[in-house]
């Protein structure tokens, strides 16, 4: 084309490839008056040059005609186009596959866009490859608005972030105040144990000293419980099997081993924190009557403390192979049993005692998530 001015040039290349074409005069047609930018290449030519582009892709170009045919469409690309992009393109030209890809192109300007490429490779009906057609599509703002969401959502992560943050430092706040309440309970409570025993050991009368032990065993029960609640990560529940494990202990300290036996098969059960106290006074009273009561004199035994979980249900027994409910002796200072049914109520749970004949057993169920009275013991 030595001689041609530009524009003549771009003419007489648009010229070649509809003579080229020419059998596809109702396609071409639609080609030029189609809204959508197309651009069609000829890979049998050296570097697969554009023979002809539409107004519409000159339009979102800046490119007019001339300056388009003969140019391979890299001449869209510029300093922030993906690389791996790029290749993606290249890798579908020499393989002949068709490629749908969002890549960052440039106007004539200088203007960056976002173009959604289809390219698509047309054949003859013999499957040889004639040319590449490609539809663009200007999804910038699409993308602008992707990147707000994504800002926005970004953004909005920090923040539930940073109120996670605020609310685990509550929560730790929270939990170091609940443990320093219930250590100084701890050591309240063992405070007045220690009042109450040094008052039982001055005591004349025998009746009173019992009474006075007897109410420094439940102090120190409660004791215990706070204890074990301060040591706990989690202030919301209690392990009974911790608390059983301390109490007996504490309990076969006081027994003679060679005349009663204590057994104690608790799961590690998580209950309720605001069940703790309740359960704990339980526990020790069904125990500690056992041991007082069912074997007088030199009568040898065993007590046996169980407890598991059931569902949504605690169940506890104690039980020995003493002389009976029957045969126990009242105690018209004491209060025991009637203090096992308030627990119990308080608990919202059940409670039966049974004669084994020999022995007694105390049978008692109590919801774990059901909580606790409003009335105290």
């Amino acid at each position: 084309m030595i001689g041609l001015d530009a524009p003549r040039q771009a003419e007489a290349k648009e010229a070649g490839a509809m003579t080229a074409l020419a059998a596809d005069a109702p396609f071409l047609a639609a080609f030029r008056a189609c809204e959508a930018p197309m651009v069609m290449t000829d890979p049998h030519r050296p570097d697969n040059p554009i023979v002809f582009a539409n107004s519409a892709f000159c339009r979102l170009t800046g490119y007019a005609p001339n300056e388009v045919a003969g140019r391979n469409c890299r001449f869209l690309q510029g300093p922030d186009t993906d690389p791996a992009a790029i290749a993606r393109v290249r890798e579908a030209v020499a393989l002949g596959e068709p490629l749908q890809i969002d890549i960052l192109n440039y106007r004539k300007d200088g203007r960056p866009f976002w173009n959604a490429m289809t390219l698509t490779p047309v054949r003859d009906e013999d499957g040889t490859l004639r040319s590449y057609f490609a539809v663009l599509s200007d999804v910038t703002r699409d993308r602008q608005a992707e990147r707000t969401l994504a800002q926005e959502k970004d953004g909005l992560a920090q923040d539930i972030e940073a109120r996670n943050r605020a609310l685990q430092s509550a929560l730790d706040q929270q939990t170091a105040l609940l443990h320093e309440v219930d250590h100084r309970v701890k050591n309240n409570l063992q405070v007045i144990s220690s009042l109450v025993l040094l008052k039982a050991r001055r005591a004349r009368d025998a009746a009173c000293r019992d009474v006075l032990r007897s109410m420094a065993d439940r102090i120190g029960a409660l004791a215990t419980v706070h204890r074990l609640l301060y040591s706990l990560s989690d202030v919301a529940r209690f392990d009974l099997r911790d608390f059983a494990d301390d109490f007996a202990v504490e309990l076969e300290a006081g027994l003679d081993p060679d005349r009663i036996a204590l057994t104690v098969d608790v799961e590690a059960v998580a209950v309720p924190a605001s069940m703790a106290a309740p359960l704990a006074l339980l526990v020790h009273e069904l125990a500690v009557n056992a041991v007082r009561h069912a074997f007088p004199g030199e009568r040898r035994g065993r007590v046996a403390i169980t407890a598991r979980a059931d569902g949504e249900r605690l169940i506890l027994d104690v039980r020995d192979d003493g002389v009976g409910l029957s045969a126990q002796s009242d105690n018209p200072e004491g209060f025991g049993r009637d203090l096992v049914g308030m627990l119990v109520r308080q608990l919202r749970g059940s409670l039966a005692f049974e004669d084994l004949n020999p022995g007694t057993r105390a049978h008692v169920v109590l919801p774990l998530e059901g909580g606790v009275t409003g009335a105290g013991p």
